[in-house]
This record gives C-alpha cells, structure tokens and sequence, in this order.
C-alpha cells in the first residue's frame, strides 16, 4: 500500500521540466522526494530515496532511460517504474513492450491523475 502522499524520484537532464513537474505534482498530491539529471544519478538516488515512483526520461545524455529502468527494477529501489519522453511512444518502436517499466506517458500528458492511473 502507498503512502498517502505516494513518494516520486524524477531522473530527466532537463532542469526546467523537473522545476514545472515538481510543483504540478507537489500540488496534486505527490512528494518529489529526489531528482537527477543523469541516469547514473538516478539510480544512486533511487536506492537513497527508495521512491514509490520513478519517472524516468528515456532520453538521458549518459545512459539510455530503459538502462536505467532496468537497473532500478533490478536493484528493487523503486515500486513502479514510469518511462517519460517529449517525444511519442510509437517513436521508440517496440522497446517499451521489450522493457521492465510499469508505464508510458508522454512529457506533455504528465499529471496527478494520470500518475495516479498508473498507481492504481
């Protein structure tokens, strides 16, 4: 079961995305526990903050978001594992279906609600 206010590591290089996703999810409901810009960070911080959620950017400059899926679902440092992208699932093919992450949702769709279906 979640915490009432479900814990959320956010791993993208892009500062200013983090800044509005942050405080849209604050709002909403989530507490931003940690955020990385690169996926080596992201996965030495999932295992500090052992998130509910992690939102992870598949376009990273130092590794591959799916690696980074990959190594937090294997480390276990994180309940859900949510894949983020400015650009559309369709683009990546069929490495989402190959991958170990929970969800998609497009950078533009991002939002409580749309977390929360994800949660369950």
């Amino acid at each position: 079961m979640l915490a009432m206010r479900p814990t959320v590591l956010m791993v993208d290089d892009h500062e200013g995305f983090r800044a509005r996703a942050r405080a849209m999810l604050e709002t909403e409901g989530f507490d931003v526990v940690a955020e990385a810009a690169t996926g080596e960070e992201g996965v030495a911080l999932a295992a500090d903050a052992r998130p509910d959620v992690a939102l992870v950017d598949l376009q990273l400059p130092d590794v591959d978001g799916f690696i980074v899926a990959e190594r937090i679902r294997t480390a276990g440092t994180a309940r859900l594992i949510v894949l983020i992208s400015g650009r559309e699932l369709s683009d990546y093919g069929d490495r989402f279906d190959g991958s170990i992450a929970d969800s998609f949702i497009p950078k533009s769709e991002l939002s409580g609600d749309r977390l929360r279906a994800v949660i369950g």
